[in-house]
């Protein structure tokens, strides 16, 4: 069932995604303005942007969005200063929490962090504290489909470059080193494969189950209410749902 558990989770959030395809955009935008800034607008000389755009097209952001986004960046127009923080903490149950933010206010942020860890029967914690659970990696996913060939698309991902590709019952879940993620995404897009979502991710190494229900209920609000805030751009945790 934990199959089952991840891909309905990843519906959920896409969906969610999908009705705030506004914010969406625009946190997606920040990220490529701080990686054009510190890496400069060309995704073949510079990985990290390449690995936002490919993010940004699996979740549905126009080219001509994209591009906006790099030459207002390469041009420093209207441009603010943002930090990178990342804020690790556990919420109920015990899950392993690690929220990637990009902030022009540290302060606010780190607030309103720890107001959503409190809130909802969390505890955020040092740096450190949790991120040894998880292992940074590449994520593929793609929506198990009839015209997609298992075998075809295993041989395809591996000779890309991938470390592994997982079928579940609703899904497939390739695994890459961050290095190679871009190689494969592109690869498997000219072999004519979509995504469900496609990013550099921090992957659990072991899951936590939660068998009281309040506290259930209470880690999915702390979940959504900091995906929903502006500063953050990536929530990852251990929750076997």
């Amino acid at each position: 069932m934990a199959g089952h558990s991840k891909w309905a989770n990843i519906k959920h959030k896409k969906s969610r995604a999908d009705a705030q395809r506004g914010k969406i955009f625009t946190k997606l935008g920040r990220e490529i303005a701080v990686a054009v800034r510190s890496g400069g607008p060309d995704p073949n000389t510079n990985s990290r942007l390449k690995d936002i755009i490919a993010k940004a097209k699996a979740n549905n952001v126009p080219n001509e969005n994209i591009i906006r986004s790099i030459n207002k960046a390469a041009g420093n127009v209207d441009s603010d200063n943002y930090e990178e923080i990342i804020y690790e903490g556990y919420g109920p149950g015990g899950v392993a929490v690690i929220v990637e933010t990009l902030t022009d206010n540290r302060n606010r942020t780190a607030g309103d962090i720890r107001h959503l860890f409190d809130k909802y029967g969390g505890n955020l914690g040092t740096t450190g504290c949790v991120s040894f659970m998880f292992d940074k990696k590449g994520q593929i996913i793609i929506e198990k489909k009839p015209e997609i060939n298992e075998d075809d698309l295993m041989m395809a991902a591996l000779e890309a470059g991938a470390l592994d590709v997982v079928t579940e019952e609703e899904y497939y879940e390739i695994i890459t080193d961050p290095g190679d993620f871009s190689k494969v995404v592109d690869s498997l897009e000219k072999e004519g494969y979509t995504f469900e979502t496609a990013e550099i991710a921090m992957i659990a190494q072991t899951t936590t189950v939660i068998d009281d229900e309040q506290k259930a209920e209470d880690m999915e609000k702390l979940i959504d209410k900091l995906e929903e805030h502006d500063d953050v751009q990536n929530t990852y945790h251990n929750w076997e749902q």
